[in-house]
């Protein structure tokens, strides 16, 4: 497993948590929703290296580096990445989830 959160890494996270990706001039900044209500947002540098840490991502997006890492590497969903959100109370649970 890598050690570090990469811009692939970020780029994959991106794609699995469903992020609204808006372009800005030095980094693309990922939005994500949970039933149309922005949970978390991230940016992703626009840095030529592909290497280029991206540290700060487990802190914003509310979980552990090696979530983030499963989340990149696909061991961890989206729906697992929400119950961890909701468990942290970051995320309301609602009548509709407990129907499900």
């Amino acid at each position: 497993m890598a050690n570090n959160i990469t811009k692939e890494h970020a780029e994959k996270i991106a794609g699995k948590l469903e992020a609204v990706i808006e372009a800005g001039a030095k980094h693309d900044l990922a939005k994500i929703y949970y039933k149309d209500k922005r949970v978390a947002q991230y940016g992703i540098q626009r840095d030529s290296k592909k290497d280029a840490p991206h540290t700060y991502i487990p802190g914003q997006i509310f979980v552990s580096k090696k979530d983030c890492l499963l989340l990149a590497q696909c061991p961890l969903s989206r729906d697992g990445w929400v119950e961890i959100l909701k468990a942290k109370g970051i995320i309301e649970e609602d009548d509709t989830d407990k129907e499900s």
